[in-house]
């Protein structure tokens, strides 16, 4: 990151300046408001926004970021997303795991994909408030021209056949399970109307007698999982969302599980990039997220030599040169520099909602969140890149508060930086352990041979 600070919008309502502290607060990077903490991204701004544009076109966009532990890759896909929501994109955070959501099984990333759905109105998930807005969309294009009252459930089913005609080539269930949706919910049997959109949500273990009274059958597979991602485009389009932005988070860890998982993985990740540069899914934008070592190891993207070619981007020029339309961007992270500006930002954050809003910027001033930015970099082994969350966790819950609330506390001379170990990441733990004394690495084990 750079050490440009953030452009604050000069009035930010209550309710967003506390989403954001409260989730600081907690060591957690804030759901919203991210624009108000966002530093050293003007880079990419011009680019990104372009390629939004494009998918709000009809295009589609695949884009790798890469960055050490720390670095916000987190903090960076969401303050992405919430630039497509700005645009009316739906938009969907999935963790890639090996137990709960692993990559080569598409009809779980799918459905993790529908129970995290969400719009600028509709929390997750936004699927059913989609689908009906699609419907209500339907019946005013039905009435619009010409349908009369007694036709327009005939009209509204011609409209449905059409709308789907391309996803029905590859998934002809999905427009079966939309219809018995309808069908169910026309004959107020609001049970069965919630069974199928499950169904077509990707859950698993549906009722047989659901399944059957919609016309459909069997659970989502792999395959069938890309035709309904694409009719999930095409509800979305017609329902006046200008796309779909999905964020798969934490690729890296396909390098923990067993190889041959590892290899359906990367393969999956591979069809996936080539289904979205094919044409096939106009109006997304999808976005993983890993580690250098994810993609330049070979556990990792090098392993499956198709997918790094598609990969590929030069990162040996200076940082100031990478190219932000490239397949692949890379965010440096954190310097002392621009922690300490994000330090202030925050703390101006805070002091426009404080009791004493002089006070807090007096007491807490630049040179103390410079300190203290020093401090947690130091405790974690001078690593800056990964301080950030501790940093500013501390900087809220430890500092900003104590100062609002109590008149007479002063950081220097009552608070004393510590680090818990049950506060920290499995990163943070081992960087703090480096410090401290404990073991850092595999040489400093005594072994009992």
């Amino acid at each position: 990151m750079s050490t440009t600070g953030s452009r604050r919008p000069a009035q930010v309502s209550a309710a967003r300046r506390r989403t954001v502290i409260d989730a600081l607060r907690r060591g957690a990077v804030p759901e919203s408001g991210l624009d108000l903490l966002a530093t050293g991204l003007d880079r990419f701004e011009t680019a990104l926004d372009a390629e939004l544009d494009a998918v709000a076109s009809g295009g589609a966009v695949f884009k790798a970021v890469r960055g050490e532990y720390g670095s916000g890759k987190t903090f960076f896909t969401r303050w992405l997303g919430e630039r497509a929501k700005r645009r009316n994109f739906a938009v969907a955070e999935i963790q890639i795991s090996e137990n709960e959501t692993p990559l080569h099984k598409l009809e779980t990333v799918y459905r993790r994909l529908t129970e995290r759905l969400t719009t600028p109105s509709f929390p997750p998930s936004a699927l059913r408030p989609v689908v009906d807005a699609w419907f209500y969309a339907l019946e005013e294009d039905a009435l619009a021209a010409g349908a009369t009252e007694e036709k327009l459930p005939e009209e509204v089913e011609k409209l449905l056949v059409a709308r789907l005609v391309e996803v029905s080539r590859h998934a002809p269930s999905f427009a079966t399970a939309l219809r018995g949706y309808r069908t169910a919910l026309a004959g107020g049997d609001e049970a069965t109307a919630a069974a199928v959109l499950a169904w077509l949500g990707g859950q698993p273990h549906v009722a047989a007698a659901v399944r059957r009274s919609a016309g459909v059958r069997g659970d989502l597979d792999h395959f069938g999982a890309l035709g309904f991602l694409q009719g999930l485009l095409t509800v979305l389009r017609d329902s006046g969302h200008t796309g779909l932005f999905v964020v798969l988070d934490e690729v890296e860890t396909l390098q923990r599980v067993r190889s041959d998982a590892r290899d359906k993985a990367l393969n999956a990740l591979r069809q996936l990039i080539d289904e979205v540069h094919s044409g096939r899914f106009p109006g997304l934008y999808l976005v993983i997220t890993g580690t250098p070592a994810f993609y330049d190891g070979q556990q990792g993207v090098q392993r499956l030599a198709p997918l790094a070619q598609r990969l590929a981007t030069d990162f040996t020029t200076d940082p100031r040169f990478d190219n932000p339309r490239a397949v692949q961007i890379r965010l440096p992270g954190f310097s002392q520099d621009s922690l300490v500006g994000l330090g202030i930002t925050i703390r101006d954050l805070y002091a426009d909602a404080a009791g004493a809003p002089e006070r807090v910027k007096t007491v807490v001033d630049d040179a103390y969140v410079s300190d203290l930015a020093r401090a947690v970099g130091g405790a974690l082994g001078g690593k800056v890149g990964v301080a950030p969350r501790l940093f500013l966790k501390k900087l809220v819950g430890d500092v900003l508060d104590r100062v609002d609330q109590f008149d007479d506390f002063d950081p220097r001379q009552h608070y004393r930086l510590t680090v818990a170990s049950s506060e920290l990441t499995d990163i943070e733990r081992n960087l703090a352990a480096s410090v401290t004394g404990g073991p850092a690495s595999a040489d400093d084990f005594d072994l009992e041979l």
